[in-house]
């Protein structure tokens, strides 16, 4: 049996045990190493959703984890028994429209861990033993890179997508909405596509103290700025806070012509300014999940390209993940919060 953390519905997450499945000839039974605690399951625990995705079964969370091999399939030949691994939580078909022209991440039949968009639910990897499928798997063979690091793979690849998706911002001024773990993310992401300015909006002192530390440049109070202090302040916008009122705030940061790219989910009842971004000539961009950007981030940790070893707050074994939660829902204490075994 295997301790899992799983959510019931809002507010109801409990400790259960569970068997692992039996593993296929291509299957890999791991062992959690670290399980990062994303604003995502947040929602699922508080809300009992995320966006349009509801809690209909039992949900064990997690989609940012770092395993340890513990038992291999019989033609498995990517890892072997002991390996310490960065987990790839998005499953495409590789089959749809949307695959074969290289946009995995919208997959029509996409299979990501810890989410409540399919039914029955992908289970993710909040518990102590899980099997997946030796190609979701890249093995670090760098031994001074933590299992926690490790784990920010999937987060730090969010940030590479989002700017991706804004194109070329070499030389240019980038603002970023929330200064939690993606946009901390964004930010590092940004100094790595060359910006030369990156800003950073919140409304916690906490989180701008953490934009500061892993490269931002310029950190202000949104909620105590005068709308001159941000008005046309950047080329490039990054909404990562999920917040209307940050949506505002890019939409009047961002210069004529400028770009903007939505990485939170807002709620559905936010009221969308349109004129604004047709008088302005903006682009409004979406960023969902990431693809090849995932084996960017797990480069960049391995090779300490980008150190996001000061965004974990803190790790808890998953016996503790309640008090876990608790931490992680708490901005003036926390960034990263993450779940181990015990």
């Amino acid at each position: 049996m295997s301790l899992a953390c799983t959510i019931h519905a809002a507010l109801d997450l409990r400790l259960d045990q569970e068997t692992p499945r039996a593993l296929g000839a291509h299957d890999v039974l791991l062992r959690l190493g670290a399980g990062g605690i994303c604003g995502s399951d947040l929602h699922y625990y508080k809300e009992g959703r995320v966006g349009a995705f509801v809690v209909r079964e039992p949900l064990v969370p997690g989609h940012e984890a770092s395993g340890i091999v513990d038992t291999v399939g019989s033609a498995v030949t990517r890892v072997k028994p002991g390996d310490r691994v960065a987990i790839n939580p998005s499953h495409p078909c590789g089959r749809c429209d949307y695959c074969r022209a290289g946009r995995g991440n919208l997959c029509r039949h996409m299979f990501f861990l810890g989410s409540a968009s399919v039914f029955p639910h992908a289970q993710g990897m909040f518990r102590e033993r899980f099997v997946l499928g030796e190609s979701q798997l890249t093995t670090i063979t760098e031994p001074d890179i933590s299992l926690g690091e490790i784990a920010c793979a999937e987060p730090l690849s969010i940030g590479l997508h989002a700017i991706h998706r804004a194109g070329p911002v070499m030389g240019e001024t980038v603002l970023v909405t929330g200064g939690g773990t993606i946009g901390c993310m964004s930010v590092m992401a940004a100094r790595l596509a060359g910006a030369a300015h990156v800003i950073v909006c919140d409304i916690n002192d906490r989180a701008l103290e953490m934009a500061r530390t892993v490269g931002a440049d310029r950190m202000i109070r949104s909620d105590r700025a005068k709308p001159e202090d941000l008005a046309d302040i950047a080329d490039v916008s990054i909404e990562a806070a999920g917040s209307p009122a940050a949506l505002a705030t890019c939409l009047t940061a961002t210069r004529r012509g400028g770009r903007i790219v939505q990485v939170g989910t807002l709620p559905p009842e936010v009221t969308f300014p349109a004129n604004s971004v047709m008088a302005r000539e903006l682009d409004y961009r979406g960023a969902f999940r990431a693809h090849q950007a995932f084996d960017w981030a797990v480069q960049a940790i391995r090779t300490r390209r980008v150190d996001v070893r000061p965004l974990i707050s803190a790790q808890l074994p998953l016996g503790q993940a309640k008090e876990a939660f608790a931490l992680a829902l708490d901005r003036t204490k926390s960034t990263k919060v993450q779940l181990t075994c015990e």
